[in-house]
């Protein structure tokens, strides 16, 4: 199941990536949002006093963190964005501690410095001059899923399940009216969909949203999230493998540093010390 997880997540990527060439990103965030609220709503009570502050989270963590992160993989390999994605995690602990009032400690202060230098290292690669817009928006996402999540954890008496399904609710409508004011040629693209486009839509919404999410909180509710968060690291790793034999992307090792360094401040941050002597 934890190998499950960065598999479904990873290959969201690549699938993605290729139905983006074909579909605005915003658009098909807002099919996949849509696809998932008509699947789950059925099965979770409607969290009345939470309402409020559901439709929050999903303008930051859905509506506006897709909308970033998926415009960038527009201008990105799948398998690269998929590494820089990984700075959720940094960004995560660092309002955890801004905000949060949290104490992350000497470890993941270092990962964080280490992930952000990954960053540094991945931009200054000249094959990346063309693309540093999209580094930047795909970064923006990151920041903001992890404003979202802070969001998330001061929710109270609510499930996981119902905050994935009701955030979807949300934010399918926030979508399809963020593509109406910064995409075009919405019509032209539903109407010449093909099979392959409405197929990512299936897999967004049923496969990663709903059975990724089934899966990562049912770890979280029977291990320490230190034990299963590291499972994690291996999503970069099946999305360059998929881009590769879906999408005949040629990541080279310049591209790829950065990704490494970043990879490693992550692994510093979620990999407990004690894990090495079990």
């Amino acid at each position: 199941m934890a190998l499950m997880v960065p598999l479904v997540w990873g290959m969201g990527f690549v699938f993605a990536k290729g139905a983006i060439n074909h579909f605005p990103p915003i658009l098909l965030m807002a099919f996949r949002f849509a696809l998932t609220a008509m699947v789950l709503v059925w099965f979770v009570p409607v969290p009345y006093g939470n309402l409020k502050n559901i439709f929050n989270v999903a303008i930051v963590a859905a509506a506006i963190q897709y909308s970033l992160t998926f415009t960038g993989l527009a201008g990105l390999e799948a398998g690269l964005a998929s590494l820089v994605v990984q700075l959720e995690v940094p960004f995560l602990v660092l309002l955890g501690a801004l905000v949060l009032k949290e104490n992350p400690g000497l470890q993941k202060w270092a990962g964080i410095i280490i992930s952000f230098l990954g960053v540094v290292l991945m931009t200054q690669q000249d094959s990346l001059n063309g693309s540093l817009g999209s580094v930047c928006l795909v970064v923006a996402g990151c920041f903001v899923w992890a404003c979202g999540q802070v969001m998330i954890r001061k929710l109270k008496d609510i499930g996981g399940l119902q905050v994935t399904a009701w955030v979807a609710v949300f934010a399918t409508p926030q979508l399809f009216i963020m593509s109406a004011i910064f995409e075009s040629g919405q019509i032209t693209a539903i109407q010449n969909a093909n099979d392959m486009v409405w197929l990512t839509v299936i897999y967004l919404g049923l496969v990663m949203t709903c059975l990724g999410y089934y899966l990562w909180n049912t770890l979280i509710r029977r291990h320490d999230v230190g034990t299963v968060a590291p499972f994690l690291l291996l999503l970069p790793l099946f999305s360059l493998i998929g881009g590769m034999l879906f999408l005949g992307e040629e990541p080279t090792a310049d591209k790829l540093l950065g990704g490494v360094v970043i990879l490693l401040g992550v692994a510093i941050i979620t990999i407990r010390p004690a894990a090495f002597y079990k």
